[in-house]
């Protein structure tokens, strides 16, 4: 077969300009990949947060708080969430680990010792009906297994409720607080359900009321929710949550 000198020179030129261009977009491509990759790698807690501000903040339209301040985790390993009896989670939360861990108010920002541990408050405010502790830990490049969290608001009340009642989910088990009192725990390897807990009733006390929780994680995901239910069953919405 005979090929024309040209004819041939073209051929090899398009198959050399072919290959230099699929290996320019290769690059191109890769950059583009690794670029992802950092991106992802970068730790946040947007979208699942922002900061607390000191505007007036109601409980969502369903009724659920979203305005918290949040504890740096507290190691404590567990190699299954099958330990979280009732025994060994009322053991875990009524442990001191901090001064003040059952009376005070903490500020944004306030840190404390936690054994080898320093742990800083965060007031926040959650842009889910749900607080997300995994992504909380997660986005501030904390321990995010085997942990323990602590959580406070305070709930004010433009009149005394009485007979209403505190509904809680959490992953995983969980203890609560209302003004001191303990109003909740929740046991056992479990996942978060709206309202899977439902308090006793409780009164509100007109001005502030004081919410505390604590919610432990082994080899999983954590989260939690929390909302006011009236007689009636129905969300409880005119509440001012602040920090303070």
């Amino acid at each position: 077969m005979n090929i024309k000198p040209k004819t041939f020179l073209s051929a090899v030129i398009t198959v050399i300009l072919a290959v230099s261009g699929l290996q320019g977009y290769a690059a191109m491509s890769g950059d583009k990949t690794d670029s992802a990759q950092q991106s992802d790698n970068k730790r946040s807690i947007a979208p699942y947060f922002i900061r607390a501000t000191k505007a007036k903040k109601t409980p969502d339209t369903d009724g659920f708080i979203q305005r918290w301040l949040l504890l740096e985790p507290i190691n404590k390993p567990n190699r299954s969430n099958t330990v979280f009896t009732d025994s060994y989670i009322r053991t875990a939360f009524t442990t001191e680990y901090f001064p003040n861990q059952f009376t005070g108010i903490p500020k944004d920002g306030e840190k404390v010792k936690v054994g080898e541990q320093e742990l800083m408050w965060h007031a926040l405010e959650s842009t889910n009906f749900n607080v997300k502790l995994f992504r909380f830990a997660y986005g501030l490049d904390k321990t995010i297994y085997g942990v323990l969290f602590w959580a406070v608001t305070v709930v004010n009340s433009p009149e005394e409720m009485k007979n209403v009642r505190m509904a809680i989910g959490s992953n995983s088990g969980s203890m609560w607080w209302l003004n001191g009192k303990e109003v909740a725990m929740l046991s056992g390897d479990i996942h978060m359900v709206m309202d899977d807990f439902v308090s006793a009733r409780l009164t509100l006390n007109k001005g502030k009321n004081i919410i505390r929780g604590a919610v432990i994680n082994g080899p999983g995901m954590s989260d939690f929710c929390v909302r006011f239910l009236n007689e009636k069953g129905e969300p409880i919405k005119n509440l001012t949550i602040t920090c303070e």
